[in-house]
């Protein structure tokens, strides 16, 4: 099912998010993992490129299991990174013929031992050239990605959204953040976001800390803010693995529902492929705000 035909019945959608299994010893993991989510009846899943666009190969046949085998909607992610408009467009029509209705379509991080994005012969420097090109062509549902403070290659948050705003014209039917932890970001870049014509849903993307090691790489990663009292309450736990743990959940727990209950269109949990925390927050979640 389109994603876009899931919103016209449903005000909230909740959705995760997978990489495909490196190894052996990693698919059983990730076998496990799906099977706890499969007991939450997801909105949809989603499910990742390598980093540089590599492992395209496993993320379609990761997507064609989970989509066909284990009945799951599911939404492939694609990257302009090494492809040529043929290339794309033949991997569209497989997606299609395999039963793929959404995606989300990226830019793509630079190639390994890359410092700087080049679009490839024939190809596409931006997300908003490969969503024109695919929606024209296709009929997918589209998802884009956005970042509540900013770009980190934007100089300015205007500068960035006008380049959403190139994303949403281009045909992107809704978008879903990057990971933060201060809700006030994500509510100040949803009101910008309106303010500069953009109107499709904006969904939330939050991921449970769960070790004290992950804050300085998804700071790093993703150039977002971290709360001063949250990162104060891991520093003096952090040789305390399940102390740590338990205030990542809680912590992610509030958001969850600060969020609804202030208004966002669900929730979308990064897993890391370790869905045992995403399972805790959506469980905890009270079912009032929850349902649809």
């Amino acid at each position: 099912m389109k994603i876009t035909d899931i919103f016209t019945t449903a005000d909230r959608t909740f959705s995760f998010e997978f990489f495909p299994p490196k190894d052996e010893i990693s698919a059983v993991d990730f076998g496990i993992n799906v099977g706890q989510l499969l007991k939450l009846d997801p909105s949809f899943v989603s499910v990742t490129y390598g980093a540089g666009g590599s492992n395209q190969e496993r993320t379609f046949t990761l997507v064609d299991y989970l989509q066909n085998k284990i009945g799951l909607n599911t939404m492939a992610h694609y990257t302009c990174v090494g492809s040529s408009r043929d290339k794309i467009a033949a991997d569209m029509n497989y997606l299609s013929q395999i039963g793929i209705e959404n995606l989300m379509l990226l830019r793509g991080d630079p190639p390994k031992g890359s410092d700087s994005f080049k679009a490839p012969e024939n190809g596409f420097n931006f997300a908003s050239e490969l969503i024109s090109f695919v929606s024209r062509q296709f009929s997918f549902s589209i998802g884009a990605a956005a970042n509540p403070e900013k770009h980190p290659e934007a100089p300015t948050m205007q500068d960035y959204l006008k380049n959403l705003k190139f994303k949403f014209d281009a045909g992107a039917n809704f978008l879903i953040t990057q990971l933060f932890f201060d809700n006030q970001a994500y509510f100040r870049f949803a009101e910008s976001a309106r303010q500069a014509g953009i109107t499709c849903r904006i969904i939330p993307g939050i991921i449970p800390i769960t070790g004290y090691k992950q804050i300085k790489r998804f700071v790093d990663m993703t150039s977002t803010s971290f709360p001063e009292e949250l990162l104060d309450k891991m520093e003096t736990h952090q040789d305390d693995a399940d102390k740590v743990y338990q205030i990542g959940i809680d912590h992610a727990i509030r958001q969850c529902v600060d969020l609804l209950e202030k208004g966002a269109p669900g929730i979308h949990f990064y897993t890391l492929n370790k869905s045992r925390a995403a399972v805790e927050v959506f469980e905890s979640l009270p079912r009032t705000i929850r349902s649809s």
